[in-house]
């Protein structure tokens, strides 16, 4: 079976969009499971995970180089870049992503299907969700702070624009973890 192969059409389903920034741990797979344990119909995961864009992989990397160093010599730099293999190298790093995070779903005991994706990631969502009549959305990624804060995070931009509950979670946190259990400074 292809990673885009439709498990079923019909009644009978429970379809959930999973959008994901890199490849889900067993342990997020389990989670997710976990949150339709009591669904009786059969619930299908359609994972969606939007290819890392090469230029700002590269622009980043640049950032982390001292100024002195990209201001010395910003041409020699840029010409050891190989655009095109970091792009390939995305893509190849995406279908792998792709690929373990449906392997996790599977080994928790889900049914999943999946695609890697180009178009923005939002309205990759939204497109999904419409394709497949999604019941809900889950959007799985690291802390994104200062997206967050100003509501510009997918999970924000996709409640504003689709019709389906969202979910928001963290990688690789627990349930308790995620509502603050566990976490902050204690004692110096």
């Amino acid at each position: 079976m292809s990673l885009t192969d439709n498990i079923h059409d019909g009644a009978g389903t429970y379809d959930v969009v999973l959008l994901v920034e890199a490849a889900m741990s067993a342990g997020d797979a389990t989670q997710v499971r976990s949150l339709h344990e009591d669904i009786s119909d059969t619930v299908v995961y359609h994972v969606l995970l939007p290819i890392e864009d090469a230029s700002a992989r590269i622009e980043a990397s640049l950032g982390t180089l001292g100024a002195g160093d990209v201001m010395a010599a910003p041409a020699m730099v840029m010409s050891d870049v190989d655009l095109d293999a970091v792009r390939e190298e995305c893509r190849e790093r995406s279908h792998r992503d792709l690929a373990l995070t449906l392997q996790a779903i599977h080994a928790a005991g889900g049914q999943a299907v999946g695609e890697v994706t180009s178009e923005p990631p939002v309205d990759a969502l939204a497109s999904k969700v419409s394709a497949v009549d999604a019941r809900e959305v889950i959007v799985l990624t690291r802390p994104h702070l200062v997206a967050e804060f100003f509501h510009v995070d997918w999970t924000s931009r996709a409640r504003r624009k689709i019709g389906v509950p969202v979910l928001h979670l963290l990688e690789q946190e627990n349930f308790d973890e995620q509502a603050g259990g566990g976490e902050g400074v204690t004692g110096f």
